[in-house]
């Protein structure tokens, strides 16, 4: 029996994941298909019930659905509890479903993969507070970085998020004191759309030091004015492209059990949308 997964949401303007997933699954020789389903909120229960037939390995989620689709699972792992969202679901062999969240565990691989650094004792700093930077900041703690300072436009986001960790993130204001934090990090991200939905940069990597570590989690277009900026000075910088792939072979691996996904998943990018990096 061919198998199944998609992604749901709305609106769906991307294919990388469908890209990726389905050159992977031919890659591997398995017998199956990702598909893009944009759906109203009011199909989210209906579509959800589909995907607990064998067919079905499971399905991602994507905005704005990655709150609402929680109440139809039968289970939610710890880390997209942290997070506050799920973006994949993957369907036990009982018709079960499991919620979990690889945008963290992506980040991090993404991150230390592309730097050839650990997050363990890194020293970060952290523009936003959205969705993209709570898995930043969840995978940063997880993984035991001395120093996680995060800032937002609007500071009471950047308060709730710091809150959710007890002490271990500090939330700062825009402007001076995010730029105190930015002279003495080791790793500087971009968490936000800036680059993506506006121009600009959220950070002035003029005060970044010398060995700091750029990482823009846009990745369309492969190169902001950040990394332009950040490249330009001779520091390491990279798109969100790694994250992107990462986050998408973590899945592939809960689904298929095959763990090296990732390189078959980036060629099938590059071929198919160009150089991404």
């Amino acid at each position: 029996m061919a198998k199944r997964v998609a992604l749901i949401g709305k609106p769906l303007k991307r294919r990388h994941s469908e890209i990726m997933h389905n050159a992977a699954f031919e890659h591997f020789s398995i017998d199956a298909s990702y598909e893009l389903r944009e759906i109203e909120k009011a199909g989210i229960r209906g579509f959800v019930a589909e995907t607990r037939d064998e067919e079905w390995l499971g399905f991602q989620v994507t905005a704005p659905y990655k709150l609402d689709v929680v109440e139809f699972l039968d289970e939610i792992e710890e880390g997209a509890e942290r997070i506050g969202a799920v973006n994949s679901v993957a369907r036990q062999q009982d018709g079960r479903l499991v919620g979990f969240n690889t945008d963290s565990p992506g980040f991090r691989r993404g991150a230390e993969s592309e730097f050839g650094i650990s997050l363990a004792g890194i020293s970060a700093s952290v523009a936003g507070a959205g969705g993209a930077a709570r898995a930043v900041v969840d995978a940063l703690v997880s993984a035991g970085a001395s120093r996680v300072t995060i800032c937002d436009v609007v500071p009471e986001r950047a308060g709730t998020l710091a809150a959710r960790y007890a002490g271990s993130v500090q939330a700062v204001a825009v402007g001076a004191p995010f730029e105190d934090a930015l002279r003495t990090a080791e790793l500087a991200v971009n968490a936000t759309t800036v680059g993506m939905i506006q121009q600009g940069t959220s950070f002035d990597v003029a005060v970044l030091p010398a060995t700091c570590a750029v990482f823009d989690v846009v990745y369309n277009p492969p190169e902001t004015e950040l990394l332009r900026k950040a490249r330009t000075r001779g520091l390491r910088a990279t798109n969100g492209l790694g994250m992107l792939v990462s986050q998408a072979e973590i899945a592939f691996e809960r689904w298929t059990g095959v763990t090296d996904a990732g390189p078959v998943m980036r060629r099938a990018l590059n071929q198919a949308l160009g150089p991404t990096d």
